[in-house]
């Protein structure tokens, strides 16, 4: 399926967010809250508020903390509205960009963002311009030392995944969203720890950068809005090689 050669990007590209967001409470608080708002304060019920609360907490972030972004994201407590915002735009060399947001106050974001993107030769889009190009995939990653694979893949496609990919990282699950938390659940149900579990933007098709510059631009325009503090995501669909040597290293 799509997206399986760029695993080791995926994979990367995860743990440097991951590493950021360790350094941004009020990140990983947005995250929980929104979590909370939309499926319930209860995590064994919700299981991207779940996740939520372990990123938070592999982050560093104080259980007081986390309860309170639970409660008020399940309305217990009030605060500030947030809104999710999905940004559309094109990078320099034409790849395009999907970044994706948690904001108090898009009147704020969203010229910081076009700034970001205009200072380094992108671009804000029109709504739908380029999330076409990217499909929603659950991903689940599980170390190769875990589990034979054979026993994966009878466990993950009885609870609805699509493919099970073999790497030299380990063992790559995809699934369609709708299906993501079944499959996550089955594999729990195993006692597997899950390297990485979320529903990502994967790529269609990929571009390849020609010009060293214009690779430095989308690689500046990236780390600069993953450091946002609205910014959750961000999905870009070019190779980069950079990427790959280090997470092969």
């Amino acid at each position: 399926m799509a997206g399986h050669s760029h695993w080791s990007t995926i994979k990367h590209k995860k743990a440097r967010q991951d590493a950021k967001r360790g350094k941004s409470f009020s990140k990983l608080a947005k995250a929980i809250i929104i979590a909370a708002k939309h499926g319930g304060g209860d995590p064994d019920m919700n299981l991207k508020l779940r996740y939520a609360i372990d990123k938070a907490k592999s982050g560093g972030m104080p259980k007081d903390n986390i309860e309170r972004a639970v409660k008020r994201g399940s309305g217990e407590t009030t605060g500030e509205d947030l809104d999710e915002l999905v940004y559309e735009a094109f990078g320099p060399g034409g790849v395009a960009i999907v970044i994706e947001s948690i904001t108090d106050n898009r009147n704020r974001t969203t010229p910081e963002v076009k700034k970001i993107l205009e200072m380094r030769g992108g671009n804000l889009a029109a709504q739908g311009a380029t999330t076409h190009l990217f499909e929603k995939k659950g991903v689940i990653a599980v170390a190769k030392d875990a589990i034979g694979e054979e026993e994966l893949m009878e466990i993950v496609l009885e609870a609805g995944a699509d493919d099970v990919e073999t790497s030299d990282d380990g063992f790559q699950v995809t699934t369609t969203p709708s299906a993501f938390d079944e499959v996550c659940k089955a594999l729990e149900a195993k006692k597997l720890s899950l390297e990485v579990a979320e529903v990502m933007s994967v790529p269609l098709a990929s571009v390849t950068l020609e010009k060293e510059k214009d690779l430095d631009k989308v690689r500046e325009i990236v780390a600069l809005l993953e450091e946002h503090d609205d910014v959750e995501n961000v999905w870009v669909n070019f190779d980069d090689p950079e990427s790959d040597s280090e997470s092969e290293g």
